[in-house]
């Protein structure tokens, strides 16, 4: 998008900062964690056969291991019946069936044999099922990204949108992958153990469940105090995120305007805010296993006192005390897994309504109709045009221009005037609010936003190169171009001999590391533009980070680049637009002087003021 005046464009965001170094997006309301876990089912939906693997096995896994504790307890009591006390003699008589004993840990070997390797499985199956998850999560909000239009990015932290793609989608998979199976294996453990429990002694069965409604409760109030901290930390974070993005970004201003306290204090805030939302989040969900423990702990001990009662009277053998006192440990523990799981779900409910709030935003307009020109003449006529960033300030009003094949128009005005948003609707990266823009007689309206963007090549003010070789850069917007090309646009833009004397050449791989000058990467991007070969051009100020005797170059270079091509300048400094074929005069979002260089100085208005300025003293 080209870098023009922030006037152009809706004074206030209320739920943004915009991009500057120290500022962040303020938060949005939360919205229903209900809604949030309907969306995220839905998700996994597509996923259901694979899911339903990893609860078979886990509850078959469970099962097994629920056996063990009462063969072990059979052991014991095979022991018990095979040792008599004999009080005619004193001694012990012992007679223990080894047989059954050894039979009893032959199958305890299978049982947990059988346990490990279906838990392997699931977990093996879960993981991998998580991954493929995440992945395309990510690959959705990279899709959507691409389908939004800009005005949500005016609006949007970075650092924000980059948490949600990040951080949020490693909480939903780290919740998945740790929670889905212990969740179905702790329930299981639940049931089964209740069943052996019962099998053994219900009156020992209803002293150990005397402590559930205490640990349902605990767990209610802790969940529901929680709740709220884990949405405040995953938004706080996605904001600390932001400020950390921008002030990356902006070290050069930052330093230039010794504002390195103001971002310390600005990320302290954020950080502060976010150890606050996350000890208090980490301590409410740290409550619970400990909670947990010493209610099992409890339990253990009445089962210790009221099981030896029943002992002694005849009516439970050893092992089976021994039994039930396991039952109560297992019984305690899957609880503790599903409050730890509910933690964790809470924690992926939070990092999901934010995943899905970006997903559910508002995407630009579908197309209906895609025209292609079959001959692209590059007449350009803005009908009646009026548009303006939010409701209630219209930028443009009513804009009517023709401009003529191969004309090179050019768009001066003070700031603020409207200039880079009529380039933004020409390009249709924000659609007019009424009116229309033709080229070559069609409206704009009736071509895809891609082909529109094909018919321009751009050359941006602010630079503009991604990490790979400078081929690779240059050949961005042609990817079908030969190195000939490339070499023969290199050369007209005045390029290819500071490229030649980098190391590897046109190899060499760029990045915020390379040593290259602003004024050599401006001449980079007008090689890429140059490659390219649009019928029409943009050109915002695309001389301005060059030196003069460089500047004269590509001059020379833009006019044979502009021959037979319509141009659109948007020009700050006036002097470099005298031989334009057309220079549109803006004035608060109308064209109020039209004509050339000469005619617009003889006619002494607005147009004349600003040219003059230029040379005023100081």
């Amino acid at each position: 998008m080209p870098n023009d005046e922030r006037k152009d464009k809706a004074p206030e965001r209320p739920q943004s900062s915009g991009h500057g170094p120290g500022r962040v997006m303020i938060g949005e309301k939360p919205k229903s964690m209900k809604k949030a876990l309907t969306q995220l089912i839905k998700y996994l939906r597509p996923h259901r056969f694979k899911l339903m693997m990893v609860m078979a096995f886990a509850m078959i896994g469970a099962t097994f291991s629920i056996l063990g504790p009462r063969l072990l307890g059979n052991i014991t009591n095979e022991v018990q019946k095979g040792i008599a006390y004999n009080p005619l003699t004193s001694a012990f008589i012992v007679n223990i069936n080894f047989d059954a004993i050894w039979n009893i840990v032959y199958i305890l070997i299978g049982l947990y044999a059988g346990s490990y390797i279906f838990n392997l499985t699931q977990g093996i199956i879960i993981s991998r099922l998580t991954q493929k998850i995440t992945k395309e999560m990510r690959a959705n909000l990279f899709d959507k990204m691409a389908k939004l239009p800009l005005k949500y990015f005016d609006k949007t932290s970075h650092g924000d949108t980059l948490s949600r793609m990040t951080n949020d989608i490693d909480t939903i998979g780290q919740a998945l992958n740790s929670s889905v199976s212990s969740l179905f294996s702790s329930v299981t453990l639940i049931i089964g153990v209740f069943i052996m429990m019962l099998t053994i002694s219900w009156q020992l069965t209803i002293v150990a469940l005397l402590t559930l409604p205490l640990s349902a409760v605990i767990m209610r109030l802790i969940m529901k105090r929680s709740q709220k901290y884990f949405r405040s930390q995953q938004k706080t974070l996605g904001k600390l995120n932001g400020h950390i993005e921008e002030t990356y970004s902006g070290q050069q201003i930052i330093k230039a305007f010794n504002a390195e306290e103001k971002a310390e204090e600005t990320f302290d805030e954020w950080n502060e805010g976010l150890l606050n939302t996350a000890w208090k989040s980490q301590f409410f969900s740290g409550l619970m296993m400990p909670i947990m423990g010493f209610i099992g702990n409890l339990s253990y001990v009445a089962i210790s006192v009221f099981g030896g009662i029943l002992a002694v009277g005849g009516s439970l053998l050893i092992g089976d005390i021994q039994s039930m006192m396991q039952y109560v440990r297992t019984f305690s523990q899957p609880l503790g897994q599903i409050a730890q799981a509910m933690t964790q779900a809470q924690s992926a409910l939070a990092a999901s309504e934010r995943v899905f709030e970006f997903l559910a935003e508002e995407e630009m307009e579908a197309e209906t109709e895609s025209i292609c020109l079959r001959k692209i003449q590059g007449e350009v006529e803005f009908k009646h045009v009026k548009f303006g960033y939010s409701e209630d300030k219209e930028i443009i009003h009513d804009l009517n221009v023709k401009i003529k094949t191969g004309q090179k128009v050019a768009i001066v005005g003070p700031t603020g005037a409207g200039k880079t948003t009529i380039v933004n609707l020409l390009m249709r990266f924000y659609d007019v609010n009424s009116g229309d823009i033709l080229v070559d007689g069609v409206s704009t309206k009736r071509m895809s936003r891609d082909y529109v963007h094909e018919l321009f090549g751009m050359v941006l003010q602010d630079t503009w190169l991604f990490k790979g070789s400078i081929t690779d850069n240059l050949i961005y917007g042609r990817r079908d171009a030969t190195m000939e090309q490339v070499i023969e646009a290199s050369k007209t833009a005045n390029v290819h001999h500071f490229v030649k004397s980098l190391p590897f050449g046109y190899d060499m791989i760029l990045d915020e590391n390379s040593n290259i000058s602003q004024g050599q990467k401006q001449l980079l991007t007008i090689a890429r533009a140059m490659v390219a070969d649009a019928p029409m051009l943009i050109l915002d100020e695309a001389t301005s980070s060059v030196d003069v005797r460089t500047e004269k170059l590509i001059q020379e270079a833009m006019d044979q680049l502009m021959k037979d091509r319509t141009t659109f300048v948007i020009a700050h400094r006036l002097s470099t637009i005298k031989n334009a074929d057309l220079i549109l005069v803006l004035k608060d979002g109308n064209v109020i002087e039209t004509g050339k260089h000469q005619e617009l100085l003889d006619q002494n208005g607005f147009y004349a003021d600003l040219y003059n300025s230029q040379f005023e003293p100081a």
